[in-house]
């Protein structure tokens, strides 16, 4: 079966994503991307390189599969799973996403990511978050942290 020029693209995005290399991940996003997913609610155009730069120097152990990579002309989608040690606590993870994406130019415009948040903070905060993960103000938290977290790196990298 051949594969078109979209799914090869899914394809080469998470080769680079097993490599951590951020660099060639940006470089499958349009300029006029955005990114989606249960904690970084909406990021564009230079946030999304900026947050897998972030995420790729700050893992530790990353293991990454992907399969079910299904795209047409303009959409697609794939199954991925991550299993790494979230640096804060040092607790492992291993998170289950459904990504979906639209295409432009031979580029992923958009991109979301879709994963159970309360799963996610129990395993990466241990009991707390197994407690409170579901709460919504521990989310707002959550997300709001990871925001406060990104835009001190894009300036740190200024």
């Amino acid at each position: 079966m051949n594969k078109n020029s979209n799914a090869l693209l899914i394809e080469r995005f998470y080769e680079a994503f097993r490599r951590c290399d951020a660099v060639a991940m940006s470089a499958c996003y349009h300029a006029d991307c955005s990114f989606s997913d249960p904690v970084f609610q909406l990021l564009k155009g230079e946030q999304v390189g900026a947050m897998w730069r972030m995420l790729c120097g700050r893992v530790r152990n990353l293991s990454l599969d992907y399969s079910g990579i299904e795209a047409g002309n303009g959409s697609g989608r794939a199954h991925w799973e991550a299993r790494y040690v979230f640096s804060p606590t040092g607790l492992p993870v291993h998170n289950v996403i459904e990504a979906a994406f639209t295409f432009n130019d031979g580029l992923i415009l958009r991109h979301v990511d879709r994963f159970d948040l309360w799963r996610w903070a129990g395993q990466a905060m241990g009991v707390k978050g197994k407690l409170f993960g579901r709460l919504p103000l521990v989310q707002k938290k959550i997300r709001a942290e990871a925001l406060a977290e990104l835009e001190k790196f894009m300036k740190e990298e200024k």
